[in-house]
């Protein structure tokens, strides 16, 4: 199973995600390093994990209210050899295009960036990632995404955004319901993660992989847990 780390941008910085609650997240405070700067928190974190894969977010873009555009190029810069995921709310074939031509990562669609499942049709299936996003009303963005697997990609991200920074644990049963109805996709968890037991139960639900943040910067996750993963 592949864990990877998370990043979620705003101003330039990487703040603390906590149940989807945007409005409210502040610059993170990170036992890896001081301070809330992309660059140096990325390193810490290739460090400790020798991690392949970086999922960003920029909250700015998805907000509607800017980009980490430039973030983004220091990041492909400094750490060429990192694969990128990036959720920018692109939901478009050019705007999906552009990013894979500038290499600046792979897209990540968001399903509360979708404005209709026939956006999501005409992306085809390939070349990107589609996050599956719920708050703790549920499913965000057009209904037929979320209930429509013949228009998902072969890699999926069941994002809970409620239990994003909360401690909580994954969401198992949203893993095997994903899995039970798209039995040929990866499917990542995403929200929750405490600690090693909940990489092993994921690993016994079979996820492809699963995004973490708050179980890597407050030290619950240790370099010798990551390494029994790889």
């Amino acid at each position: 199973m592949q864990i990877i780390p998370v990043i979620d941008l705003k101003g330039g910085q990487v703040v603390h995600a906590r149940r989807g609650m945007r409005h409210l997240y502040r610059p993170v405070h990170s036992r890896l390093a001081e301070g809330a700067d992309p660059l140096v928190l990325t390193e810490a974190l290739v460090e400790l994990g020798g991690f392949r894969t970086l999922y960003v977010a920029d909250l700015d873009a998805i907000a509607g209210t800017g980009d980490n555009g430039p973030v983004l190029a220091g990041l492909r810069a400094r750490f060429p050899a990192l694969d990128l995921w990036v959720d920018a709310a692109e939901a478009t074939g050019p705007a999906l295009d552009a990013r894979r031509a500038a290499d600046l990562g792979t897209p990540v669609v968001g399903s509360e960036s979708l404005p209709a499942a026939a956006a999501l049709a005409a992306l085809g299936q390939e070349g990107f990632i589609l996050s599956l996003d719920r708050n703790a009303d549920g499913p965000l963005g057009p209904r037929a995404v979320h209930e429509t697997p013949a228009l998902w990609p072969s890699r999926l991200i069941a994002m809970t955004l409620a239990r994003v920074g909360s401690g909580e644990g994954p969401d198992l049963d949203r893993i095997a319901d994903l899995r039970a109805r798209a039995p040929a996709a990866q499917v990542f968890a995403a929200g929750g993660v405490r600690g090693r037991a909940d990489l092993e139960a994921l690993v016994d639900a079979r996820a492809a992989g699963v995004l973490v943040a708050t179980a890597l910067h407050d030290g619950t996750l240790t370099a010798t847990d990551l390494a029994d993963f790889r």
